[in-house]
């Protein structure tokens, strides 16, 4: 006995088939699928009579009718091959893709080489991947990742190398904060798809946000090469090159950007940026006025060209103090135009540029920087407040929870004064630090922070996510070592995130927001009455204010004929950056020159040629008006190593601080190296940091008063051999008293504890 019935019931069922394909072939579907139905009737597990039954009422354009014959064929012969295919077929035309999939994968499973079954089953996992695609990229924009992530998986799982479902996956990663997986998705992505534009784009800008600039140059170039005329694809090389610090190759590109398409503000504003870092200031200004007519509401442009009446570096002929009237006034409209308006753009203004050239005026700059932390303060409050994020309450954790905030977790000024030293000497039983990276980059400094820190947050991440990842570690004390440097940083320190909040002297300024509460100083660095040059509670910690550990450089022995330096001349090392220079002091350099007769002053590149461009033509006219050879006297080195800056310092005969805003890492570096430092003492804590130093040194002498004491001290040094090799002598005898001082840290802890 067969499984269909006996061998004459076959028969007939077999002759019934042949009459009906007879009859399909003729035309006549209806007296096929009355042969076919009589077929199963008479054999009701024959597989072939149900499969030709489902043909016939497929034909009859009974679709529901075939499914269940194809289905019936499938009960009595689950693997066979036309059976899964028929059904997975008519299922995907119905919309079941799932089951459809499944049906015409068992189909290929057992006929691998059905053309058919392979043909509909890609048909199949495209729109499968595409309702996936869809519901991925709606939970991306919803925030909910991992929902995203599963249905990205979805599609990879069938589909290895889906370029949507790769890019996307990418997005919900990054979005995670996983950059390198991200990054790996959307190299694989533009692998499988290369010419895909937005993926090209979204690899460029997530190199660019982990400071691989370069290699997201090479990528917003190909998106260049793309679409030649695309105004953006021109705006986004200029942002990346920008980032290189080539100046002129980003204006080119904005200016293009701009001929493109004439009405988009965001071009005209990075213009201004740009045209700003390149000294060209009115153009910039210019740039920002016009992002602004062109977009009334864009309050980045409008904050910006607030900010860009202060230069970075004042050129022959600007005015320190009319700039800073301008500053003034401008700020005034600002904050009525704040007033009047609710701008969706506040967070992205606050801080996108600061009045960080302030600090290298010699005033009293609490006034403005008040106004300035007031209007930043309120604009984060709003924010706040808008968002439904509560003001932190009252401290509750044991240890102590101490949360630092920094863009410099790594081998600078910052970090080395004076937040190194709270990671280094902090009680970790009654204190836990957690520190908040909102910088890019990683060196033996990074890793340090990281194995004293409780928990270590590093960007990159967007304002929201830093919210809430200081949020999520409730600190009870917030530091910030520096506010006015960063644009992250400013936001941050303009909300109320912890119960306690301080800043300290990593930017030597008052910060003039109304949510610091402390500002972490040293007592040496202080004047007297310096309380009223600050809007914070001035604490002044012991010393310096800081723990300091001794530097370890091997100096580098430097290359006098390619620097364009006589080593047989007296050596005078100036080594503050382009923007610490007023105008006021050129003529004290002409006129050290003027006495000595023979020597020359090192002074060191800025990373942006356009500042050191003015720094060097306000020298060269200081020099001209004493009748002197500039080129003879003046030479400008490129930016050093450690160790080659420290071999330069170890070869100078004198060291010449900065006037107003005097260097701290820089002079205690110049001490290491026992090279004579000359000062004059500011008027605020920002221009007395060397003074602080020498006096600790008992080097009190070398502390002048006024810019003529300087240039006498300044020559004496150079010509009076036997006192500069004295006062090198006690400098290396009494170097010790700067190191290894917990005195400012024991402080601190006594601070933390009892702040409320």
């Amino acid at each position: 006995m067969f499984g269909w019935g006996s061998k004459k019931e076959a028969k007939n069922a077999e002759q019934l088939i042949t009459e009906g394909m007879r009859a399909e072939e003729a035309g006549d579907i209806a007296l096929a699928c009355d042969r076919y139905r009589k077929a199963v009737a008479i054999a009701p597990r024959l597989v072939k009579a149900r499969l030709n039954l489902g043909v016939g009422l497929e034909a009859a354009g009974n679709i529901s009718d075939a499914i269940a014959s194809y289905e019936a064929a499938l009960a009595i012969e689950p693997a066979n091959a036309a059976a899964n295919y028929n059904l997975g077929r008519l299922l995907y035309t119905r919309g079941e893709f799932d089951r459809a999939e499944r049906l015409l994968g068992q189909a290929l499973a057992v006929q691998p080489d059905f053309a058919q079954a392979r043909t509909v089953h890609g048909y199949v996992l495209r729109e499968l991947a595409q309702i996936a695609l869809a519901q991925a990229a709606q939970c991306y924009r919803e925030g909910r990742l991992a929902e995203a992530e599963a249905a990205c998986g979805s599609v990879l799982g069938r589909d290895g190398q889906n370029a949507d479902a790769l890019h996307l996956l990418g997005l919900a990663r990054w979005a995670d904060a996983r950059h390198a997986e991200a990054i790996d998705l959307y190299r694989r992505s533009v692998g499988v798809r290369p010419h895909h534009a937005g993926v090209l784009e979204d690899l460029a800008a997530a190199l660019l946000a982990l400071g691989r600039a370069g290699e997201a140059l090479e990528y917003y170039r190909k998106v260049l090469v793309l679409s030649p005329a695309s105004a953006s694809a021109h705006y986004n090389v200029g942002i990346a090159e920008r980032e290189l610090g080539n100046g002129d190759a980003a204006i080119a590109a904005f200016r293009r950007a701009i001929e493109l398409e004439p009405s988009l503000a965001p071009a005209h504003y990075a213009l201004g940026h740009a045209l700003r870092e390149a000294a060209r200031v009115d153009e910039a200004l210019a740039a920002f006025r016009r992002a602004v007519e062109l977009k009334p509401d864009y309050a980045q442009a409008r904050w910006c060209f607030v900010m860009a009446q202060l230069p970075t570096v004042y050129g022959v002929g600007d005015d320190p103090a009319g700039c800073r009237s301008r500053f003034a006034t401008e700020l005034s409209h600002l904050e009525e135009w704040f007033a009047e308006h609710r701008s969706p753009e506040k967070v992205a203004a606050v801080g996108s540029h600061q009045p960080f050239a302030l600090a290298y005026h010699e005033e009293d700059n609490r006034a403005l920087l008040a106004r300035y932390g007031a209007l930043c303060s309120r604009l984060m409050s709003d924010w706040q407040r808008e968002s439904g994020l509560p003001i932190p309450g009252p401290r509750r954790h044991e240890p102590t929870r101490v949360g630092i905030v920094s863009s410099y977790f790594r081998n600078h000024s910052v970090w080395n004064a004076p937040a190194k030293g709270w990671f280094r000497a902090l009680d970790r039983e009654r204190f836990a630090l957690y520190a908040f990276d909102l910088g890019a980059g990683e060196d033996a400094e990074t890793r340090l922070a990281k194995s004293r820190a409780t928990r270590y947050e590093a960007g990159p991440r967007d304002f929201g996510q830093w919210v809430e990842a200081i949020r999520s570690c409730e600190p009870d004390v917030l530091i910030y070592p520096e506010v006015g440097m960063h644009p992250m940083t400013a936001r941050l320190a303009a909300l109320r995130l912890a119960p306690v909040q301080a800043a300290s002297w990593g930017h030597p300024e008052t910060t003039g927001l109304p949510t610091m509460d402390y500002y972490l100083s040293g007592e040496a660095l202080e004047p007297p009455g310096a309380q009223a040059y600050y809007t914070e509670r001035l604490i002044p910690l012991a010393q310096f204010g800081c723990l300091l550990d001794r530097p370890d450089v091997v100096p580098e022995y430097p290359d006098f004929a390619r620097a364009g330096v006589d080593p047989e001349v007296p050596l005078l090392i100036s080594p503050g950056m382009a923007f610490k220079y007023a105008p006021q002091h050129d003529w004290v350099f002409a006129e050290i020159a003027r006495r000595l007769g023979r020597c020359q002053f090192l002074f060191f590149r800025h990373w942006n040629p356009a500042l050191t461009a003015r720094l060097a033509e306000r020298l060269a006219g200081a020099f001209k008006a004493r009748k002197l050879d500039y080129d003879r006297f003046v030479r400008f080195l490129p930016w050093q190593t450690q160790p080659q800056f420290h071999g330069w310092l170890r070869r100078a005969d004198v060291y010449l601080d900065t006037i107003g805003f005097s260097g701290f890492n820089t002079a205690l570096q110049g001490v290491e190296c026992g090279v004579p430092i000359v000062t004059r003492e500011g008027r605020f804590m920002r221009g007395r940091l060397a003074s602080a130093i020498l006096k600790r040194l008992g080097l009190a002498e070398l502390v002048v008063p006024t810019e003529e004491a300087y240039v006498e001290l300044a020559v004496r040094l150079v010509q009076d051999a036997d006192y500069s090799e004295a006062v090198a002598s006690r400098m290396e005898r009494e170097r010790h008293a700067l190191y290894e001082d917990q005195s400012s840290v024991r402080e601190l802890e006594v601070l933390l504890a009892q702040a409320r």
